[in-house]
C-alpha cells in the first residue's frame, strides 16, 4: 500500500517565498544591475531609427531664380475683347504693347480671327508673375479703365480688380435698375467721382455691371458704399459714413 505525501503547508509557502526575495535583494546589492525591460529599449531604437532616417531623407535645395524656374515652359493667356472696346484697344494700343514687352519682357499680340489679345512668356521674361500682371493689365483696359490707371497694376502689388452686378446685391428690373444705376453716378457723375477721390479708387458702370479698381481695404470701402445705394439710402447719409469709414482707416495707418 502507497503511502500518500503530505502537502507542504501554508507557513512553508510563506517562508519558500519570502526566501527567494531575499535572495533577489542580495544579488541586486551584490553588484548585479537590474534590467530594465525590453520593450523600452526596442521602442527607443525604432525612434532613433526614424530620426536617422528622416534626416538623412530630408532634402535641401537652394532657391531658384526666375530665369530657371521659367526654363523651357511658356505660358499663354488670352482676354476675350468686346465689340465695343475694339477702337479704343486700336487707339491705345501702343501704351498697351510698350509696357508688357520692354518692362514685363512678354510677347503680346492681338488675333483677329479669334478675337483674343493674347500674351505669352519669352525667355527674356524673368520675373514670375509676368504673366499675371500683364493679364490684370490688359484686362483692366478692356473693362474700361484708363490705361493709366490699369498702369497701376503692374507697378504695385496691393491693387486688385472686383466686379459684381447691381443683382448680386438687389433683384430690380426695368426703372427700379434706371434709378439704382443713377444714383451710383449722380449728376454729370458727381457721385461716383466723390466716392473715388474719397476711397482712392476708380470705378466703372458698364449697363448693370460695376467693376472697382483699388486695394482691399479701399475696395471694401467703396462697395460698401455703392451697396447703400442701391438699396436707397440717400447720397448725402452715404457720404457721411463713407467719409467716417476713410478717416478711421487713415488714422489706423
Amino acid at each position: 500500500m502507497a503511502s500518500a505525501r503530505a502537502s507542504p503547508s501554508n507557513s512553508e509557502k510563506t517562508e519558500n517565498s519570502t526566501e527567494t526575495v531575499s535572495k533577489m535583494a542580495t544579488e541586486t546589492t551584490d553588484g548585479f544591475q537590474s534590467v530594465r525591460s525590453k520593450k523600452g529599449r526596442k521602442r527607443k531604437m525604432e525612434d532613433d531609427k526614424m530620426e536617422a532616417e528622416t534626416s538623412s531623407k530630408r532634402p535641401n535645395f537652394p532657391p531658384l531664380s526666375g530665369e530657371k524656374l521659367l526654363e523651357g515652359s511658356q505660358e499663354l493667356r488670352k482676354i476675350p475683347v468686346p465689340a465695343h472696346r475694339y477702337t479704343p484697344l486700336k487707339d491705345n494700343w501702343m501704351k498697351i504693347y510698350s509696357p508688357i514687352v520692354e518692362h514685363l519682357k512678354l510677347q503680346i499680340r492681338f488675333n483677329l480671327r479669334t478675337r483674343h489679345v493674347e500674351i505669352k512668356s519669352s525667355k527674356e521674361t524673368s520675373d514670375v508673375g509676368a504673366l499675371q500682371k500683364g493679364q490684370d493689365f490688359v484686362k483692366a483696359f478692356i473693362l474700361g479703365f484708363e490705361v493709366e490707371d490699369a498702369l497701376a497694376l503692374l507697378r504695385l502689388d496691393e491693387l486688385f480688380l472686383e466686379t459684381f452686378e447691381v443683382a448680386d446685391v438687389k433683384p430690380l428690373k426695368g426703372d427700379h435698375l434706371s434709378r439704382a444705376i443713377g444714383r451710383i453716378a449722380g449728376k454729370g457723375g458727381k457721385t461716383k467721382f466723390t466716392i473715388e477721390n474719397v476711397t482712392k479708387t476708380r470705378i466703372v458702370l458698364a449697363a448693370s455691371k460695376i467693376h472697382i479698381l483699388g486695394s482691399f481695404q479701399n475696395i471694401k470701402i467703396a462697395r460698401t458704399a455703392i451697396c447703400n445705394l442701391i438699396l436707397g439710402s440717400p447720397p448725402s447719409k452715404v457720404y457721411g459714413n463713407m467719409r467716417a469709414v476713410a478717416s478711421r482707416s487713415a488714422e489706423r495707418f
